[in-house]
């Protein structure tokens, strides 16, 4: 079957043109959404299914931290009386508002289908703090039944005595940081017996065949998701080895770079989402991530994955750095007249390295000691800090060096 015609089936299996149909519907008198379909010159009766939705430009996400900035908190974005349980904060600063209701994320949907459910202890270990990904994975594992430890990040030798106490038999996590915990688990010398972990669904980072290869290994069955944090599930791996199958939920388009043109064919593209929530029109937002279509064995839709990115952003151990961010924490840093951030890779684990260029009359020892913890700080990450006498002419703020081989 055709990416085309996969295209036109998915959309008429879910019944998306009536969704979006009914969610423009609702929700076109909130301010936000409003002024961006006014600014198009577009009237909400017009758009009567996905094909209208086009001429709605794409939303970037440096455009949804603008309009917060201007209209705080939310930049007039959530309907009058949206029910909001938590709000989270990602770089940017970005505000991402949780809304009332059972797992609207959608996670549990990945779950769900690796088995997961009454009975299971799933070990979460994405972070708590601020960032919603902890809580995102939390909801999905609750909505299916099964019991979750919040492990959240670090404290590795706890979770590896947890995982043999309790029993736990499912993981939420990085696939990198599963690995490290598996290896903690021996080096404490727990018992072998004692190891139940056997579905493990990873997400916000690669995951490369010589890493899945090593974690098949220890847990039977591992899937990688594929989400956002303003957005939740997009995409996730059902097992048969052939793309991502699309979340229910959710409209999520590939379009052409600049343009916003939907594409229906197998071309590269941005990833812009849809999410049918009138409380919360997020409507044509742009990921900033790189996809494209593929069909399955049954001829159903398919996201290939995330190919690279669009923007300058790169993500490290599952977070986005942003140059804006960078730039902001090396604002105001006396003595340092170049600097970058080197982001590697070394055994399947992201690292970060801070190189300063301090000035003649600079103690190299004490500006590096002094900027330590405001990166850690600034950016929440844990970075090496050097000092070096020049930098390569060309090296924009940010340096990725990884291989994802």
């Amino acid at each position: 079957m055709s990416i085309d015609a996969a295209l036109r089936g998915h959309l008429e299996d879910h019944g998306l043109d009536r969704a979006v149909a009914d969610l423009v519907g609702r929700a076109a008198a909130v301010p936000g959404l409003a002024a961006r379909l006014e600014a198009a010159g577009v009237d909400p009766a017009g758009i009567r299914s996905v094909a209208d939705l086009a001429a709605v430009p794409v939303l970037p996400k440096d455009e949804v931290v603008g309009l917060q900035a201007e209209r705080p908190p939310f930049g007039g974005m959530l309907a009058e009386g949206a029910d909001v349980v938590r709000v989270f904060q990602s770089p940017g600063p970005l505000y991402e508002p949780q809304l009332a209701g059972a797992d609207s994320w959608r996670w549990g949907q990945v779950l769900g289908d690796m088995g997961v459910g009454a009975g299971d202890t799933v070990l979460n270990c994405f972070g708590y703090h601020l960032s919603p990904a902890g809580a995102m994975m939390e909801e999905g594992a609750l909505a299916v039944g099964a019991r979750v430890v919040p492990g959240g990040i670090g404290n590795q030798d706890l979770q590896a005595r947890a995982i043999a106490d309790l029993g736990i038999t499912a993981y939420t996590g990085l696939p990198s940081y599963l690995k490290a915990l598996a290896e903690r688990y021996d080096e404490a010398g727990l018992p072998r017996s004692a190891w139940r972990l056997d579905r493990a669904m990873v997400t916000a980072e690669p995951l490369p065949d010589s890493l899945r290869a090593l974690l098949t290994e220890r847990v039977g069955t591992v899937r990688m998701a594929y989400g956002t944090g303003e957005t939740g599930l997009l995409a996730y791996e059902n097992g048969d080895g052939a793309g991502m199958v699309l979340a229910r939920g959710v409209l999520v388009q590939i379009c052409e770079i600049g343009t916003g043109v939907p594409i229906t064919d197998d071309t590269e593209g941005e990833v812009v989402v849809t999410v049918l929530r009138p409380d919360y029109p997020l409507i044509r937002f742009g990921t900033g991530d790189l996809s494209g279509w593929t069909t399955g064995p049954d001829g159903s839709l398919r996201l290939r994955g995330v190919l690279g990115r669009t923007g300058a952003a790169v993500k490290v151990k599952g977070m986005f750095l942003h140059p804006a961010q960078v730039a902001a924490v090396m604002s105001g840093v006396s003595g340092v007249t170049d600097y970058r951030f080197v982001v590697g890779r070394a055994d399947h684990v992201d690292s970060l390295r801070c190189e300063v260029v301090p000035s003649a009359d600079t103690d190299a020892e004490a500006l590096v000691a002094d900027l330590a913890p405001r990166v850690r700080e600034g950016l929440r990450f844990r970075a090496e800090v050097v000092a070096v006498t020049h930098l390569t002419d060309g090296d924009g703020p940010i340096v990725d060096t990884r291989d994802w081989s």
